[in-house]
C-alpha cells in the first residue's frame, strides 16, 4: 500500500476517480445511473495484519510501502478501526518487555467488529508451550477486557484460549443482523460499507417471486438479509468454518427459510445439471425450489464457464464483484441474455485501486 495516499482530505477526490474508472469500464454496456456508496474516510477496516520486526530489544509493527519500496514502522494505522488502533498501542506496550510473548513473533492479525469485539492472533516461528499460554492469560487479566480474545499460531499449531471468532452486528434498514465471524476466514473488511451493500441487495430484490439461489455464501452474510424477500433461500459454500458459522447465524437470527449446502459452485452446477450425484445433497430435493433469482459473490477470478451458463438460466442475476474486470469478462456471456438494470460501486477499499461493483441483471 502507498501509505502517503492515506489522506482523508483527498477521500472525495479518490472516490470521484474510481467512479469515472467504473463508468469507463462499463461504457460498452447500457447501464443505468451509477449508485455510489462511499466509505468512512478513516477507521473503516475491521481487520488488519502487520508483520513484526525485531531489532535487539525493540519490536515494531511494519508495513511495506509500495511507493517507497521499503518497510515502514507504524504505531497507528488510519484505515484500521478505532478498536484496532487502540489495541495496537496496548499490545505493543505489553510485548516490548515480555520475552515469552515476543520471542520469534513475526506477525500480528487483528479482527474487530462494529459491535466492539476483537480477536488478536499472534503468529510465531516456534511452537507454543504452557509458558506462552500463561503469559497470554496474565496479559488478559491485566487488561480485564472480556471482549478481547487471543489466538496463537505456529507451524501446524493453533492455540485458542477461549474462542476463535467475534460476533458482529450489522444494521440493515434499522434491523440488526447477528453474524459470527471466524478468525482466518473471509469476512467483509469494511463494516460500514458492508451494511450499505446489504441494504442495496435488499432494495434491488424487493417484491421478488419464488426462491433465491446463492453461490459463495460465506457465513451467510447476504443470505440472512435477503431471506426476507424470498419464499426460501438455498445457498452454497465450500469452506467448512464458514458453513458452520452460517448455520450458527441462521439460528441466532431466528431465520427458518435458509438452507446452506457445503459445496463449491462448480459442484453445485454439476448437481443441478444432473452431471453427477452428491452424497451431501441427500435429503435435499432441488426440484422443491423455484429459484427465479440467483445471487453470486465470486472470488476475484469471477465465474467459471460452466457456472456462467448455469447462471444464465435464471430470470434475475444479482452479482457482487470484488474485481470489476472479471465481472466484465463474465458479462460477455451474461450480457447476451440479460441486461443491467441496477449498477453500484461500493468503496470497500479507499485509497487503493480496488473497486467493488454490484449489478442486477434481468432477462432481456
Amino acid at each position: 500500500m502507498d501509505l502517503a495516499a492515506l489522506d482523508p482530505r483527498r477521500y472525495d477526490e479518490q472516490l470521484a476517480e474510481k467512479c469515472e474508472r467504473m463508468r469507463a469500464l462499463f461504457a460498452q454496456h447500457d447501464t443505468p445511473e451509477l449508485e455510489v456508496f462511499p466509505s468512512p474516510p478513516a477507521h473503516y477496516r475491521m481487520r488488519a495484519e502487520f508483520r513484526v520486526w525485531h531489532d535487539g530489544d525493540n519490536l515494531d509493527y511494519i508495513m511495506f510501502d509500495q511507493a517507497r519500496q521499503e518497510r515502514v514502522a507504524v504505531t497507528q494505522y488510519l484505515p484500521a478501526s478505532e478498536l484496532i488502533n487502540q489495541y495496537m498501542v496496548k499490545l505493543h506496550a505489553a510485548l516490548q518487555p515480555n520475552p515469552v510473548l515476543r520471542r520469534k513473533l513475526f506477525q500480528v492479525d487483528f479482527l474487530s467488529t462494529l459491535s466492539g469485539e476483537l480477536v488478536i492472533s499472534l503468529l510465531y516461528h516456534r511452537q507454543l508451550d504452557e509458558a506462552w499460554q500463561d503469559g497470554v492469560r496474565e496479559l488478559q487479566a491485566q487488561w480485564g477486557e472480556p471482549k478481547v480474545h487471543f489466538i496463537g499460531r505456529a507451524r501446524k499449531q493453533k492455540v485458542c484460549l477461549e474462542q476463535d471468532y467475534v460476533d458482529e452486528v450489522l444494521q440493515v434498514h434499522g434491523k440488526p443482523f447477528h453474524y459470527r465471524q471466524i478468525e482466518n476466514s473471509f469476512t467483509q473488511p469494511n463494516g460500514k460499507v458492508a451494511e450499505k451493500m446489504l441494504e442495496w441487495a435488499v432494495d434491488v430484490t424487493r417484491n421478488s417471486e419464488g426462491d433465491l439461489l446463492e453461490l459463495y455464501c460465506g457465513n451467510g452474510n447476504f443470505s440472512l438479509a435477503l431471506a426476507q424477500n424470498f419464499r426460501k433461500v438455498l445457498a452454497t459454500e465450500l469452506a467448512k468454518p464458514s458453513v458452520e458459522a452460517a448455520q450458527h447465524n441462521i439460528q441466532k437470527n431466528g431465520i427458518d427459510n435458509v438452507t446452506i449446502l457445503r459445496m463449491s459452485a462448480e459442484d453445485f452446477t454439476d448437481a443441478i445439471n444432473g452431471v453427477r450425484e452428491f452424497r451431501r445433497l441427500k435429503g435435499i430435493n432441488l426440484a422443491d425450489y423455484d429459484c427465479n433469482t440467483i445471487f453470486v459473490d465470486p472470488p476475484r477470478s469471477g465465474l467459471d464457464p460452466a457456472t456462467e451458463k448455469m447462471v444464465q438460466g435464471y430470470q434475475r442475476i444479482l452479482y457482487i464483484s470484488c474485481n470489476p474486470e472479471t465481472l466484465m469478462a463474465n458479462l460477455e456471456t451474461l450480457g447476451q441474455t440479460h441486461k443491467i438494470t441496477r449498477f453500484a460501486l461500493f468503496d470497500q477499499f479507499p485509497y487503493t485501486h480496488h473497486m467493488e461493483a454490484g449489478v442486477l441483471l434481468e432477462r432481456r
